[in-house]
C-alpha cells in the first residue's frame, strides 16, 4: 500500500464537487498527504480541503502568476512540494472549422500554456525530487470527431510532459501522463444523459465498461508513489480502449437510435 505521510501534493483542477481532481486529491489524502486543492471556487475548495483534512488556494491555471503563487505559497506554508497533479481541462467539443478565435485562445491558454506553467512552477519548487502528473487524453491516441482544439492542446501537453522527464531526471523528477478515456464525471454528465451514447462506447472497451474517476486517481496514487520507476509515460487508464478505438459517427448514431427506439 502506497504510504505517502509526511508528503505534500498539490492538485489543480479540484474546484467542482466530486470531479477527477477531487477524487484524486481524496486518494492522495487518504494515503496519507497533506493535499493542497487549487482552482478557481473558493467556497467549493475551502469546503473539501475541510473535508479531507487538506489546504486550499485559489489558482486561475492560465494566469503564469497565479501558478507561480501557486508554487511559492505552498512551500511557504507546507515547507515541500512531493506530488503536483494538473487534472484541469475544458471538455470544447466543436469541430475544427466552427471554433472561434476566442475559444481557440481560451482552450490553449488552459490546456497549454497553462501546463507550461504549471510544469515550469513546479520542477522549481521539487529540488530534491518528486512526481509529476498531467491528466491528458485517450483521444490523443484514439481519434474521435469534433475534438480537434481538444486533442491538439492535450497532445501538446504530453509533449511538455516528456521534455520535462527528459531534462529533470537528473532532479529527482518524475513526470508522467495518466490518459483516460470517456469516464463518468461532471464534466460528462450531458453525454451520460444521451440514451444509448455511453453503449457505443463501452462497446470498445475490452474490460467491459467506461472509466471512473477513481480508476485515474488510483493511477495517479501509484505515480506518487517514490517506488514507481517510470517516467516520461503516458498510463493509458483507459480499459483497453486503444486497443480498439473509438466508436465512429455512425456507430453513435446508430446505438442513440436503437436506445431512443427502445425507449418509445
Amino acid at each position: 500500500m502506497t504510504d505517502l505521510t509526511g508528503k505534500v501534493a498539490v492538485v489543480v483542477g479540484a474546484g467542482s464537487p466530486d470531479n477527477m481532481g477531487q477524487h484524486i486529491a481524496r486518494t492522495l489524502a487518504g494515503a496519507g498527504a497533506k493535499v493542497v486543492v487549487a482552482g478557481r471556487k473558493q467556497d467549493v475548495l475551502s469546503a473539501f480541503a475541510a473535508e479531507i483534512g487538506g489546504d486550499w488556494l485559489l489558482c486561475d491555471l492560465t494566469s503564469k502568476a497565479d501558478v507561480e503563487a501557486l508554487a511559492t505559497e505552498t512551500l511557504a506554508r507546507h515547507g515541500r512540494v512531493d506530488v503536483a497533479v494538473n487534472a484541469s481541462g475544458w471538455g470544447l467539443l466543436k469541430s475544427i472549422h466552427e471554433i472561434t478565435e476566442e475559444e481557440l485562445d481560451a482552450i490553449i491558454a488552459l490546456q497549454f500554456k497553462g501546463v507550461h506553467y504549471f510544469l515550469s512552477a513546479f520542477v522549481r519548487a521539487m529540488p530534491n525530487g518528486g512526481s509529476l502528473v498531467q491528466v491528458s487524453s485517450a483521444t490523443t491516441t484514439c481519434v474521435i470527431n469534433d475534438h480537434a482544439a481538444y486533442i491538439g492542446t492535450k497532445a501538446g501537453s504530453e509533449a511538455l510532459i516528456r521534455c520535462v522527464a527528459n531534462q529533470y531526471g537528473a532532479q529527482g523528477i518524475r513526470a508522467n501522463v495518466v490518459s483516460p478515456g470517456l469516464t463518468e464525471s461532471p464534466m460528462t454528465v450531458g453525454a451520460f444523459s444521451v440514451p444509448g451514447l455511453a453503449a457505443a462506447f463501452t462497446s470498445k472497451y475490452p474490460l467491459g465498461r467506461v472509466g471512473t474517476s477513481q480508476d485515474i486517481a488510483n493511477a495517479v496514487l501509484w505515480l506518487a508513489d517514490e517506488g514507481s520507476f517510470i517516467t516520461g509515460q503516458n498510463l493509458q487508464i483507459n480499459g483497453g480502449l486503444t486497443l480498439r478505438g473509438n466508436p465512429g459517427a455512425d456507430e453513435v448514431s446508430a446505438s442513440v437510435a436503437a436506445a431512443m427506439a427502445a425507449q418509445a
